[in-house]
């Protein structure tokens, strides 16, 4: 049966999504703090990092998005009951969201390229930090399925951003102390 390469292939292709819109963030952090840097710093460090998010959006991250997607819908065309599930219904909804993220996303992709980009470096981190949220709801809601109580879905993921926001929080003041 073709399912499980179907199966196998959008998850490969999962990961490789998400190694891009967990990294092309950071890449944007790099570059927003490179905007501060000597002018002899700036002239090295810009050119290298913006190539480097370049390659990993348009290369990586893109296709990745555009695989997964495609491998999903085939799955959902191998098995439609899944779409009568609510566990399936909240997932894409998290997909969705996840989908938002990537063309909002590419919008600052765009404005840092143009060295328009005003966000602060720490604005940008947490910014970084919506894929996590979405990564691990996703995970839980495909792998525990209906045995999960929504009540305590929700809050986990609510305690996760609390977690999140908590240790940005040390973050920076580790970083500025």
């Amino acid at each position: 049966m073709i399912y499980p390469y179907i199966k196998s292939l959008h998850l490969i292709f999962v990961v490789t999504w998400f190694a891009g819109l967990f990294y092309v963030p950071r890449l944007l952090v790099y570059q927003i703090e490179t905007y501060s840097k000597n002018a002899t710093e700036k002239k090295i460090l810009l050119p290298q990092l913006r190539l480097m998010t370049q390659r990993l959006w348009y290369i990586i991250t893109w296709p990745s998005a555009i695989l997964t997607v495609t491998f999903a819908i085939w799955l959902l065309l191998l098995n439609p009951a899944w779409l009568s599930t609510g566990w399936m219904q909240v997932k894409l909804g998290f997909v969705a969201l996840l989908i938002v993220y990537q063309f909002y996303t590419q919008k600052l992709y765009r404005i840092s390229s143009k060295q328009e980009l005003t966000w602060t470096s720490n604005r940008m981190r947490l910014y970084n930090e919506v894929p996590t949220v979405v990564l691990f709801a996703v995970v839980f809601l495909a792998i525990v399925k209906n045995a999960v109580n929504w009540i305590y879905g929700v809050a986990g993921i609510f305690a996760l951003i609390v977690l999140l926001m908590l240790l940005f929080k040390i973050y920076q003041r580790t970083r500025k102390g």
